[in-house]
């Protein structure tokens, strides 16, 4: 468009003026016609996935509450730069002119069309919250018009559809009652005026009603994500890319495993939490997991900065091997494992994964001593187990093949009590292993962690105040978990960079980085047919 770069969403705001004589008869959307439930009613049925965005100040408001002055200053220069993509003319203020009357906004991706598969079909649906403000926006809009980029209207059942012409692309709009709906394709704006008329919508799906009812506890929601047919989306948006296969019987059928998710993310005393439910086929064959202990973390230190915990690898890889029998691909890959480990005489399925059975922690943990000095940090695993002989007879012929290439010394020492099992270079202790307690058994890198896991550490991770604030209200019978410290990932990441003679990150990207104080995220299973999965992103409480 000539002399104005305007993008979908505000060229769409203009298509208001073509609804000025519906102003007689309504002046904006009531507090119903705000929900989710009603902006779903504009939808076509075929959507296979949206996104709700609230726009409701108070919902917002909790942001104030965190972040740096960089981080904010940085969220504030990226939010006034897209704003700026948005109303290029200087005339056009967002704060005066836009926010007063835009309401909540839902997003759907539609079936694409044949003639154009790889063009991905979005609708999206804003509601008008006070006509006149929006009257008034469009009403300047026009007066400050190119006049080498003229808007194309055109009638569809009684309601007029703007097309405004760009230099590649169109943009369709239409105002129906109480709702601005646009598109980049006339005939997706059509089927939103279809649906409104009549035409059964996404509001109407059964399924969308029980998602859009399920009971996720969420205080100042921001967003809603929706899909109603899991397989189907990602069906959908594989054939949008380029270059990509079509999805494998086998991986479908994979898929299918799960009906639908729904997902919430809010803003609460802690930072931004997202909740989401995965709702499964109960008539399919899928693996149940079983909650974590999670007596392991007292095991670490604060300087942990990254844990992943969970349970049954055993059971993961069982289910990995059944699968695989309808995939070749995967079947061949597995096979070729097979014969790796067979030919260090071990059983891939008995000798390394076979007694893995019970609660396993990776972890990565900060140190500057030894052989870790160079990184700066080094790796821990640790496994339970009910077949302890199976567990110590595979490290052992580990052990043998290590002591057999010449390059390294496996000697054993005893650390307070417990035996260790060590390989040792002229750099230093590569690798350590040994027993925590009958069934519990670590593998560590470095000499330092291996002295970690073998001794109670002064402080453990669990008492640390970054590990709580991150896994604050999180669930903790959990069949699953994920923590990260970001403070020392970021001490970290700037020195490998520093040491790779990398360029740093960005000051903006830095500032929003260094305003969270951590990450965590946990996993429950309530039933054969519903998995849970809750996520933390901690922030850090505002300074001045």
């Amino acid at each position: 468009m000539a002399g104005r770069k305007f993008i979908i969403p505000v060229l769409a705001i203009a298509a208001v003026a073509g609804g000025a004589v519906a102003y007689t008869h309504f002046n904006g959307a009531s507090s119903d016609e705000l929900s989710p439930q009603a902006l779903a009613k504009v939808v076509p049925d075929e959507a296979y996935m949206t996104a709700f965005i609230s726009t409701e100040p108070q919902n917002w408001a909790k942001l104030q509450k965190f972040g740096t002055p960089e981080a904010q200053a940085a969220v504030g220069k990226g939010l006034a730069e897209f704003q700026q993509k948005l109303l290029t003319d200087n005339k056009i203020n967002y704060d005066t002119d836009v926010k007063p009357w835009v309401g909540n906004v839902m997003i759907a991706l539609l079936p694409a069309d044949a003639a154009k598969p790889k063009d991905p079909n979005v609708l999206m649906v804003v509601s008008i919250k006070d006509k006149t403000k929006a009257l008034n926006f469009a009403q300047k809009l026009q007066s400050q018009s190119d006049s080498k980029a003229k808007a194309i209207d055109s009638d569809y059942k009684g309601i007029k559809i703007t097309d405004y012409p760009g230099e590649k692309s169109s943009s369709y709009t239409a105002v129906v009652k109480n709702y601005l709906v646009l598109a980049p394709e006339k005939k997706t704006v059509e089927q939103a005026i279809d649906t409104v008329k009549g035409e059964p919508s996404l509001a109407s799906k059964a399924d969308f009603g029980a998602l859009a009812s399920k009971g996720i506890d969420m205080p100042n929601t921001i967003a809603r994500i929706y899909v109603p047919d899991y397989a189907g989306s990602v069906q959908q948006l594989a054939a949008s890319k380029s270059g990509t296969s079509p999805l494998s019987a086998s991986s479908l059928d994979q898929l299918k495993k799960v009906k639908s998710i729904v997902a919430n993310i809010g803003i609460d005393d802690a930072g931004l939490r997202m909740k989401s439910i995965a709702n499964l086929d109960p008539q399919a064959k899928i693996l149940e997991y079983k909650p974590v202990a999670g007596s392991v973390v007292a095991q670490f230190p604060t300087e942990t900065f990254a844990m992943l915990n969970g349970a049954g690898i055993s059971r993961y890889w069982a289910e990995a091997v059944e699968q695989s029998k309808a995939n070749p691909q995967t079947q061949q890959t597995i096979a070729q494992m097979r014969q790796s480990a067979q030919s260090a005489n071990l059983d891939l399925d008995k000798d390394i994964f076979g007694w893995m059975d019970g609660d396993f922690s990776l972890s990565f943990i900060a140190s500057n001593e030894g052989i870790l000095s160079q990184f700066g940090f080094g790796g821990v695993m640790v496994f339970d187990t009910s077949d302890r002989k199976t567990a110590e007879a595979t490290l052992s012929k580990i052990d043998g093949l290590v002591k057999g290439n010449g390059f390294v010394q496996v000697a054993n020492r005893d650390v307070q009590g417990k035996k260790i099992t060590e390989w040792q270079s002229p750099q230093g202790v590569l690798v350590g292993h040994g027993w925590l307690d009958q069934d519990s058994v670590f593998v560590a890198i470095g000499e330092p962690l291996v002295n970690v896991m073998a001794t109670k550490p002064a402080r453990s991770l669990d008492s640390s105040e970054s590990y709580k604030a991150a896994m604050s209200g999180l669930p903790k019978q959990n069949v699953g978990s994920f923590y990260l410290d970001m403070d020392q990932t970021m001490l970290l990441v700037n020195r490998v960079m520093l040491v790779a003679q990398k360029n740093t990150i960005p000051p903006e990207t830095a500032a929003v980085l260094n305003s969270i104080r951590g990450v965590g995220m946990a996993s429950t299973q309530a039933d054969k047919a519903t998995v849970q999965l809750e996520m933390l992103l901690a922030l850090k409480p505002a300074t001045k």
